[in-house]
């Protein structure tokens, strides 16, 4: 096409003394192109690990749209960091004949050898920036075994201040007494056999007691705070505990004397998380002094532990819309309750420290009359509008993933077809894009299996019908069945109901 541009693609990630600016960048472009008219996309404080860049994005449609001819870049990797990225950028550069000029690199994209000294560069361009990303990793692990404070907001009951561990400057926590005496209390109540965390958490929303984040503590915060070993003054029975837990302890047995708290990080190649599971993470010991006595934090923790053989999921007893209601103030799940002989539903959050007013006095069996009537009123309406035979309009969303997965597959088999006669390089780019590509079609089948299972077929609308029809004498689990396949959730209040269908 004769009306097609010449581009100048430029990119810098931050601003830095040692980085080529984008300014420099596109001057130098202008000079491979010997002042021939262009355009010019700039990204500006965008990463070039991936192609999520705005004016990336607009120069592969430009290209699309078969405006482009040449493509110009100061140097590869301003355009991309990534194998992947780059081969399906050389794909679409080929399949609408755009040439690819590297200013600084000379690359001739028209020959065989000049793609090969690209894919070649592409590889040691990611490499470049996996080895980085593996430093900074060392380099956290390193500042953690040291002693240092990686980040984030000081644990309730400290403050920060200035510190230099080994000639850096970081920061060192400091105890803040006022908090650190409810920090205390929480200890000393859950030693108690009788005392619960919920008990904990009524008791300091009664006395206005607040998080860092304002909000009354709920049971899940005290429980991260009692697990925390910053608190401890960590003397050899901490140290014992710990390493019979099977966690890595960084310091030696004779640096716990009983003064120290400890910081407890998630070791190199984790997946658990730290607070639940012990085997495997890292112990440290901090800098900042500990204010619970070793004996008292053990006792906690063992308790907590003793109580960590959770249940599997109970099931549903007091009513079939278990699972479905919600408070409509909070949005938090309605527990049934029995008060003096009645049942009623209140809500978990307001339940647990009053963070929620409450959703009011419901009782449970008032609100399920009024939902099975909204439940046979929507039914009716439904036939109305669809006809009792009439199939369920596809979803939206099912046709988009089955679009998208057709693309998947067509993708898949032009890949096939290029491995014939391709170099070994070539082939090695292209089954790992295989690989990839199938790994997002299983998805995309697990999905639109999903999407599948849940549309409501006539003959399910037949049996809702049959046992809304002859509801009292339907099962307690078949009850919960027809309010699966009706409703997304129920949202109440004792002044509103609002129900979300799936129908």
């Amino acid at each position: 096409m004769n009306n097609r541009i010449d581009a100048i693609y430029a990119r810098q990630s931050i601003d830095k003394k040692d980085s080529i600016s984008i300014e420099s960048q596109i001057e130098f472009c202008k000079y491979e192109l010997r002042g021939g008219s262009c355009k010019e996309y700039q990204d500006k404080g965008y990463s070039g690990k991936n192609t999520d860049r705005p004016q990336f994005q607009m120069l592969m449609e430009d290209i699309k749209r078969g405006l482009i001819a040449r493509v110009v870049v100061y140097k590869l990797d301003r355009i991309s960091r990534s194998i992947l990225d780059f081969a399906n950028m050389m794909a679409l550069f080929q399949e609408y004949n755009v040439e690819f000029i590297s200013s600084t690199e000379k690359f001739d994209t028209s020959t065989p050898m000049g793609r090969a000294m690209l894919n070649i560069c592409i590889v040691f361009a990611q490499l470049e920036r996996e080895t980085i990303q593996k430093r900074v990793q060392d380099a956290w692990y390193s500042r953690c075994q040291r002693g240092f404070k990686m980040g984030g907001k000081a644990p309730y009951g400290f403050r920060t201040e200035p510190i230099i561990i080994d000639g850096i400057h970081t920061k060192k926590l400091v105890i803040e007494p006022t908090e650190a005496a409810f920090v205390r209390k929480m200890y000393d109540m859950y030693n108690d056999p009788r005392i619960s965390l919920h008990d904990i958490a009524a008791q300091l929303a009664a006395q206005g007691v607040r998080s860092h984040y304002g909000n009354p503590f709920s049971r899940s915060t005290i429980s991260l705070i009692l697990r925390n070993p910053i608190y401890a003054m960590a003397d050899l029975d901490i140290y014992e505990f710990f390493k019979s837990q099977g966690t890595e302890i960084y310091n030696d047995a004779a640096d716990f004397v009983g003064t120290n708290g400890c910081y407890y990080y998630r070791s190199k190649g984790s997946t658990e998380s730290k607070h639940k599971y012990l085997q495997g993470q890292m112990l440290v010991l901090a800098p900042s002094e500990g204010f619970i006595p070793s004996e008292l934090w053990l006792q906690v923790r063992k308790k907590i532990i003793a109580n960590q053989n959770y249940q599997p999921a109970r099931k549903a007893r007091h009513s079939w819309m278990a699972g479905k209601i919600k408070c409509g103030k909070c949005g938090y799940a309605l527990m049934a309750a029995n008060i003096y002989g009645y049942l009623y539903f209140q809500c978990s959050v307001h339940k647990d420290n009053r963070f929620c007013s409450g959703c009011g006095t419901i009782r449970v069996r008032d609100l399920e009359n009024v939902v099975y009537q909204q439940m046979v009123k929507k039914l009716e309406d439904y036939k109305t509008l669809t006809g009792r035979k009439k199939k369920k309009a596809a979803s939206p969303k099912l046709t988009a993933k089955q679009m998208e997965l057709a693309q998947v597959e067509s993708e898949i088999g032009k890949l096939l077809d290029t491995l014939t006669g391709a170099t070994p390089v070539l082939i090695s780019y292209a089954n790992s894009k295989i690989e990839e590509l199938d790994s997002r079609r299983q998805a995309l089948a697990c999905e639109i299996a999903k999407l599948t299972a849940e549309a409501v077929s006539p003959e399910q609308i037949d049996t809702i019908s049959n046992y809304l029809d002859d509801w009292e004498n339907v099962s307690f689990e078949d009850k919960q069945q027809v309010v699966d396949l009706m409703i997304t959730v129920i949202r109440a209040t004792s002044e509103k109901l609002q129900i979300e269908w799936k129908i």
